[in-house]
C-alpha cells in the first residue's frame, strides 16, 4: 500500500456512495409530490433552499439541492480522481443533466450528517402532518443507510508494522540531533513520546520534508501520515500497529497523526489498535495495557476506550495450534481485568484468518459462544478474509444469513451463563500449551532437515512467485519460516492434504498415560465449550489430512537424501498420534467427531474431484522445478514453463475451493 493507492481507494468508495444515492434521492424526489401540511422545522428548511421549480412541493425543494450536492461532491471525487491517473468512470450523464442547473454553486457533501439533518426533519414533519406511511417507506430506508454506511460506504483502516514507525522516529531524533530512538530504552521513549505529544510545537515543518534526507522507506511511512490527515474522519477507522510490542508502539502513532495535525482536538485523530500476535506478545499484552493506561494523557485522548487486536495466524505459526489458542484465551481475560481496573471500555478485533489454521471456523454461532467469558460484551470485531467475504456475503440472502448468526451469537452470549474453567482445568491446559509449543517448536526451529523438507514437499517457494496473494509471502525476503506470512504458511500445507499448521504439536499436548489426567481432559471436552471448539476443529482438519496424497508430493519432490523422505514419514507418524489423541479425548469412534456429517460430505462428494488435482499438481511440481534448475530455456520451453504455471495457479485454486475452510 502507498499514500496514493489510500487516497483512491477512499475517492472510489465516496464516489460509489454519491453515485448511489443519487439514485436514491431520484427515486424519493419521484415519490414526495406533496405540496401541503409541513411542520414548522421543515418550512423552515424548506425556506432555506432557493428553488424556484419546487415552490408548494417542500420536500421537492430539499430534496432537489441535496441532488446538487450530491453531483458537486461526484464530481469532486472524479476530478481528485483524474489527477491520480485512475480509470474512475464519470457520474451517469442523465443524472447530471437533470441537476446541472446550479449544481456548481453549492458546497459538496462533508459527510453523512449532511444529508441525515435534514432527511430527519423530512421524515418527522412526515410523521407530524399524517403521512407516516409514506415516511416509513424509501426516506427511513435511505436514512438507515445513511448511518450505516456513511459518505465513505465503508470506514478504511490503516495497518502498519510497529517497526517502520520506530525507523521513521529514529531518523528524526537522529535530524533532531538528540540521539537514536531505536537505541533508547522503552522508559526514554515513553518519556520523549509523552513529552512530544503535550508540546504544541511540531517536530518539523512538514513542507521541508524532502529536504530533511529521510530514506525511501521513511518518507514512505510518513507520506502515508501526511495522507490520511488530508481525508475526512468518517473514511478512516483504526490505525492497526502490527507487531506491536510495547506501550511506545502505540504513542509512536498517536505522535506521528500529532505532527500531521491528527489530534483528539480537531476531531480528526484514529483510534490506535495495537496487535498482539507472537505467544510472547500475547503473553506481555496485559501488562503493556497496564503500562498504557497508567499514562493521564493516553486515557484523555482514549475517551475511556480501547481497541486491541489480537493475532491468531503469527500467534499459531510461533507456537503452534494448542500453545496460540490457549496464549489468546489469557491474554483476553487478563486485558479484561486491566481495562476494569482503569474503568475503560475494551474492545477485542479478532484477526481471524479464514482457515482453522489462522483461527477461521466454519460454525460462527458456536466460535462466538465459546469465546473467553466477559471479552465480547456486546461488541467485536472480526476480520473476512479472502475466500470466505465470498462464502460468506456472496449473495444477499447469505449474506444476511451470516449477518444473523453474528447478531444471535453475540445476544446470546451477553445473556448466557459463561463456563469459567476451574483451577485444574487451567492446569491442564497449561501442561498441554507446554507440551505442544515444545513439540511444534522443536520440528519447526530445531530440526535442521525441516526448511529444506517444507520447500521441497510442498509449493511454498512457487506461491512467492506466482503472485495470487494479497501480500508478499514474506516480511523480510532473505528470512526463513520466522519471516513467512502466515497464509503461505497454512496454504502451503493445505496444498498437500498435510495440515500440519494447524495440529502439530496436538497429539503430544494430549497424550498422555495419566488416567486422571486423560480424565480430567474428557471432563473439560464435555463441559467447557471453549475447548470443546478447540478440539473439535483441530478434529475436523486432522480428518481433512490424506496420507497418500501426501506421501506422492514426498515419493515426487523432496530429494532423496539427507533424510528428507525419513522426515515426512516422521510427520506422518505425529499425525496418527495426533487423531489417537483427538479420539481419546472426545471418545468418540470417529476423528471428524462434531463435524462427521460435513466430513462425510466432503470425502463422498469433494475428494474423489480434489485428488486428481493433487496429483496433478506434485507433477506440475515436478517439472517446473526441472525447468528452474536449468541455466536458460529455449523458446518452445519458455512457453511450456507459462503454460505450467497457468496450470499450477488453477492447481491451487482448486485445491482451495476443494478443502474449503483449510484452504
Amino acid at each position: 500500500m502507498t499514500p496514493e493507492v489510500t487516497r483512491e481507494v477512499v475517492l472510489q468508495q465516496r464516489l460509489r456512495a454519491a453515485r448511489l444515492l443519487l439514485k436514491d434521492m431520484y427515486d424519493l424526489i419521484s415519490e414526495l409530490a406533496i405540496s401541503s401540511r409541513f411542520s414548522p422545522a421543515m418550512d423552515a428548511l424548506a425556506d432555506s433552499v432557493k428553488d424556484s421549480q419546487h415552490k408548494r412541493e417542500k420536500y421537492r425543494r430539499v430534496i432537489g439541492h441535496l441532488i446538487k450536492r450530491l453531483v458537486k461532491t461526484a464530481r469532486e471525487c472524479e476530478l481528485e480522481l483524474s489527477k491520480l491517473n485512475t480509470s474512475a468512470s464519470m457520474v451517469s450523464q442523465t443524472l447530471v443533466e437533470e441537476a446541472v442547473d446550479g449544481w456548481q454553486d453549492v458546497d459538496a457533501l462533508d459527510d453523512a450528517t449532511d444529508l441525515i439533518k435534514p432527511l430527519r426533519i423530512m421524515y418527522d414533519s412526515l410523521v407530524e402532518t399524517g403521512f407516516g406511511l409514506v415516511a416509513d417507506g424509501l426516506l427511513v430506508d435511505i436514512i438507515r443507510r445513511l448511518y450505516v454506511f456513511g459518505m465513505s460506504l465503508v470506514p478504511l483502516d490503516i495497518r502498519e508494522e510497529s517497526t517502520k514507525h520506530t525507523e521513521a522516529l529514529d531518523a528524526i531524533t537522529r535530524w533532531l540531533g538528540i540521539g537514536s530512538y531505536s537505541e533508547w530504552t522503552e522508559e526514554a521513549r515513553l518519556s520523549w513520546l509523552t513529552s512530544e505529544l503535550s508540546n504544541k510545537r511540531p517536530l518539523y515543518r512538514i513542507r521541508e520534508l524532502p529536504k530533511l534526507g529521510f530514506n525511501d522507506s521513511v518518507l514512505k511511512t510518513l507520506n502515508v501520515f501526511g495522507t490520511i490527515a488530508t481525508l475526512r474522519p468518517s473514511c478512516l477507522g483504526a490505525y492497526v500497529i502490527s507487531q506491536a510490542q510495547t506501550a511506545s508502539d502505540v504513542l509512536a502513532v498517536m505522535l506521528l497523526q500529532k505532527q500531521y495535525g491528527m489530534t483528539d482536538k480537531n476531531r480528526n485523530m484514529m483510534r490506535v489498535v495495537p496487535l498482539f500476535e507472537t505467544l510472547n506478545d500475547l503473553t506481555n499484552a496485559p501488562d503493556k495495557l497496564e503500562q498504557l493506561f497508567s499514562i493521564p494523557l493516553y486515557v484523555g485522548a482514549v475517551k475511556g476506550k480501547q481497541e486491541v487486536m489480537v493475532g491468531y495466524s503469527d500467534s499459531a505459526k510461533d507456537a503452534g495450534r494448542l500453545a496460540a489458542c490457549w496464549a489468546q484465551y489469557n491474554s483476553q481475560e487478563r486485558m479484561v481485568k486491566v481495562a476494569a481496573k482503569h474503568n475503560i471500555e475494551l474492545t477485542f478485533f479478532h484477526g481471524k484468518g479464514g482457515t482453522v489454521g489462522r483461527g477461521g471456523n466454519p460454525s460462527v454461532y458456536r466460535a462466538i459462544m465459546s469465546h473467553p467469558p466477559n471479552t465480547i460484551n456486546g461488541r467485536f470485531r472480526v476480520t473476512e478474509q479472502g475466500e470466505m467475504i465470498t462464502q460468506n456475503f456472496g449473495a444477499p440472502s447469505i449474506a444476511e444469513r451470516t449477518l444473523d448468526i453474528y447478531t444471535a451469537g453475540v445476544c446470546r452470549e451477553a445473556f448466557s451463563e459463561r463456563v469459567e474453567p476451574s483451577q485444574a482445568w487451567r492446569d491442564q491446559m497449561q501442561r498441554i500449551s507446554d507440551v505442544s509449543c515444545a513439540e511444534y517448536r522443536h520440528l519447526v526451529r530445531e530440526e535442521p532437515r525441516f526448511v529444506p523438507y517444507f520447500r521441497q514437499a510442498t509449493p511454498e517457494l512457487e506461491l512467492g512467485s506466482l503472485n495470487i496473494g494479497s501480500r508478499p509471502a514474506k516480511r523480510n525476503p532473505k528470512g526463513g519460516i520466522e519471516s513467512l506470512r502466515a497464509i503461505p504458511w497454512t496454504f502451503a500445507w493445505t496444498q498437500t492434504r498435510t495440515h500440519l499448521s494447524a495440529w502439530l504439536g496436538v497429539g503430544a499436548g494430549l497424550t498422555t498415560t495419566d488416567q486422571s489426567e486423560l480424565k480430567t481432559l474428557r471432563a473439560m471436552y464435555i463441559e467447557w465449550p471453549w475447548f470443546r471448539e478447540t478440539i473439535d476443529l483441530i478434529a475436523m482438519i486432522v480428518s481433512k489430512t490424506d496420507f497418500s496424497i501426501s506421501k506422492n508430493y514426498d515419493d515426487q519432490l523432496v530429494e532423496k537424501k539427507e533424510g528428507l523422505l525419513k522426515l515426512g514419514d516422521e510427520v506422518r507418524e505425529k499425525m496418527v498420534q495426533t487423531r489417537q489423541a483427538v479420539l481419546d479425548v472426545t471418545e468418540s469412534t470417529d476423528v471428524a467427531g462434531a463435524h462427521v456429517a460435513l466430513m462425510r460430505g466432503s470425502s463422498t462428494i469433494r475428494h474423489p474431484y480434489v485428488d486428481p488435482v493433487n496429483v496433478i499438481q506434485a507433477e506440475l511440481l515436478k517439472r517446473l522445478r526441472v525447468m528452474d534448475k536449468k541455466k536458460s530455456l529455449l523458446a518452445d520451453e519458455m512457453e511450456e514453463q507459462e503454460i505450467l504455471k497457468d496450470a499450477l495457479i488453477i492447481s491451487i485454486n482448486g485445491i482451495a475451493q476443494g478443502m474449503r475452510n483449510s484452504g
